[in-house]
């Protein structure tokens, strides 16, 4: 293991690995290097319900419900699994510390606690998911037409959620090393097969919404298998040793302090969502089918920003764990102006009124189908054009978590966008002509108010930790001296 007074250089290697260290050298690049595979990633990720949608949308019997059904699960499946997700949150931060603090049995401790944990609460949140869907679905409101296709698609995509809790926490460790490619790799491939499922099971055997259910959950598991594989195939800090699996109790409690408030904080979200949904399923078929594609089209611009916040928690996770906090401030300012610079990029395209590639994009969804397409269009107008403030606002809350402190943006997430929306909704939506478009115009509000209290939470973080860095500095320096005088 190569070390400079008792830090890592700019690699280290083990057998045919390279494990990349943050905490040196140019930070631009290397962001954009990182990025990139994550925002495809993310995008292939979001294939998967994209590929369903559009098959059952081409060629499913009953086609309009059947798109409804999937958008309608979306919040709900969000919903539940979501606090369990930010476990893989924490334990990406968690590690990407003890890469920078150059504390390689901390980072193996964090492995296999992960892995181990998140197999427990996949299988847990899947059985949940799979008997509670049709309740759940019901108690939303759904249309009886959309339950037919939901609830059984629901239960379906279920049985895929233990594969993909595991993969997910075993992506985050891969990322918080600098390793963007292979879960690339792997989920390209899973994707693959997700979309060739989907054809068979729709086209040839006619299933509908439950078809493209059984092919995501199969594919989730081909993701699962590629993931864990690598990992027991690394010669590094992040390798996994299936016998060595177990809880180490400090690695969790870290995971959970991280990973919990990150979740919860998904979690309020999607019930703003669900709430969302539900309003939302009171208009006809068509309106949720136009939602629910426009819904999905955002999805692309959110998780090429998302790539950002990705970003943020490595390079900030591990320059905090090395104590370098002008490296903190300076990863910070690039991955906000690359999120602003992704965001408008393609949200301005997508969403301007007259000119913009919303109504082809809708059309790939749902050929032909004008009322579709006009609800559609209504959406991206509104929330397409300003997502850069989501963007903003996400890598805020990944640069408070990146510096360890993952309850504060919890809160200001949940008052800011979450309490905010839902008494918009009870007060001010029943009393406008539009609604719908009233519901939307919630979004943008909410992104402003939570990244501006963000921003504050940030600036404050910052300069506390980098006082207390000068304070050890002139403590230990004080301490030599006494010590050559002595």
């Amino acid at each position: 293991m190569l070390k400079s007074g008792g830090r890592m250089r700019n690699f280290r290697v083990y057998g045919h690995e390279k494990k990349k260290d943050y905490t040196e050298g140019p930070m631009l690049g290397n962001i954009i290097l990182f990025m990139l595979p994550v925002m495809f990633t993310g995008i292939i990720q979001l294939l998967y319900n994209a590929a369903d949608m559009v098959v059952v949308g081409n060629w499913a019997d009953n086609a309009d419900a059947a798109v409804a059904a999937v958008g309608a699960c979306g919040a709900l499946i969000n919903l539940i699994v979501n606090l369990f997700m930010g476990l893989s949150v924490g334990a990406g931060v968690v590690v990407a510390q003890r890469i920078g603090a150059g504390d390689r049995d901390g980072v193996q401790k964090v492995v296999h606690t992960a892995i181990l944990t998140s197999v427990f609460t996949g299988i847990a949140v899947g059985i949940f998911g799979f008997f509670m869907a049709k309740p759940l679905l019901v108690l939303m409101g759904t249309n009886d037409d959309v339950l037919a296709e939901a609830a059984p698609y629901m239960s379906a995509y279920f049985v895929g959620i233990p594969a993909s809790m595991v993969y997910n926490h075993a992506a985050s460790i891969l990322r918080s090393k600098g390793d963007s490619k292979n879960p690339l790799i792997f989920l390209t491939l899973s994707g693959l097969a997700n979309v060739f499922l989907n054809l068979i099971f729709v086209c040839v055997f006619h299933m509908g919404a439950i078809g493209v259910g059984i092919a995501t959950a199969v594919s989730q598991y081909i993701a699962m298998g590629m993931v864990l594989y690598h990992m027991a195939k690394l010669d590094d800090d992040c390798h996994l040793d299936f016998k060595k699996l177990a809880v180490d109790k400090d690695s969790l409690k870290k995971m959970l302090r991280i990973g919990i408030p990150a979740g919860l904080q998904g979690t309020f979200f999607s019930l703003s969502n669900v709430l969302i949904q539900s309003t939302v399923n009171t208009y006809p078929t068509e309106v949720m089918a136009g939602n629910t594609t426009a819904g999905n089209i955002e999805g692309f611009i959110y998780i090429s920003m998302n790539a950002c916040y990705h970003a943020a928690l490595t390079f900030i996770g591990q320059n905090t764990g090395a104590k370098k906090y002008d490296r903190v401030l300076r990863a910070s300012l690039i991955c906000l102006g690359l999120v602003t610079i992704i965001g408008l990029g393609m949200g301005i395209p997508i969403g301007v009124a007259e000119f913009g590639i919303g109504k082809s994009l809708l059309n790939i969804y749902r050929p032909g189908q004008e009322l579709v397409h006009d609800a559609g269009i209504r959406r991206l107008q509104i929330i397409a054009m300003t997502y850069f403030l989501c963007g903003i606002m996400d890598v805020f809350s990944g640069i408070m978590r990146g510096m360890g402190k993952s309850f504060l943006p919890m809160m200001v997430s949940l008052i800011g966008s979450c309490v905010f929306r839902i008494v918009w909704i009870i007060l001010l939506c029943p009393g406008f002509p539009e609604p719908i478009q009233t519901l939307y115009i919630s979004y943008p509000i909410s992104w402003i108010l939570t990244a501006g209290v963000h921003l504050i939470c940030c600036i404050v973080t910052w300069t506390y930790r980098v006082r207390k860095l000068k304070r050890e500095e002139a403590a230990n320096a004080s301490l030599q001296e006494a010590a050559v005088q002595a």
